[in-house]
């Protein structure tokens, strides 16, 4: 048996209504109950001021996605991608000409936990180097190297996540892209569902799973 709350809502774009102080958003994409959500770093590293979706409109995002619809983690590439079971986010969503600042981080910080939380996703796969660091100093006790290009598509436990850094796109070899997928591929092969078993303090023998 299997327990937790839903989020119910048909939008796709930006589920919960989040709304930092800034001109132009990229904000989260993709199914609320998602059980992958994939992290980027911000819309000049990883794309979509122009469509507003993260990971869009350029050579490395189309790679990425294609990546993923091998990987069984999107139904189709495009602008916007089909999504299946998948989340896209930036750790800033603001888009401008200039790179944002420690202090601008910072101050989305609130945003980018709050909707990470809400969707409570089973795999976290932190795309690029910052985003990587982030997650790792954040949501898990990780304390080996961070060297982005040791740990990509290798998985790491986090606390109450399975993580899987991943390199950015415009930085992949074929090798890379392969390792990606087969790691995701493989993954799903399996039970990756972070899920606490409370049937042991229950009459009968049957689990009760919640997120």
């Amino acid at each position: 048996m299997e327990n937790g709350v839903k989020n119910v809502t048909h939008r796709r774009s930006n589920p919960f209504g989040m709304a930092p102080d800034c001109e132009v958003t990229v904000p989260g994409y993709g199914d609320a109950n998602a059980h992958f959500h994939v992290i980027g770093d911000h819309p000049g590293v990883h794309g979509g001021a122009d469509s507003g979706v993260p990971f869009t409109g350029t050579s490395s995002s189309e790679r990425f996605q294609d990546a993923l619809v091998r990987a069984n983690l999107l139904e189709a590439a495009g602008t916007p991608p089909e999504m299946a079971k998948t989340y896209f986010s930036y750790l800033y969503m603001c888009a401008s000409e200039s790179e944002p600042t420690a202090a601008d981080y910072a101050d989305m910080e609130r945003f980018f936990d709050s909707e990470l939380r809400a969707i409570t996703a089973h795999v976290l796969l932190p795309v690029g180097q910052r985003a990587t660091d982030h997650v790792l100093a954040t949501y898990s006790a990780y304390d080996g190297v961070t060297d982005i290009d040791e740990l990509h598509a290798s998985e790491i436990q986090g606390a109450g996540w399975l993580i899987y850094p991943i390199k950015d796109p415009d930085e992949w070899t074929d090798a890379d892209e392969q390792e990606l997928i087969d790691a995701l591929v493989a993954l799903q092969q399996r039970d990756y569902r972070q899920q606490a078993d409370l049937g042991r303090f229950l009459p009968g023998s049957d689990p009760y799973r919640v997120r």
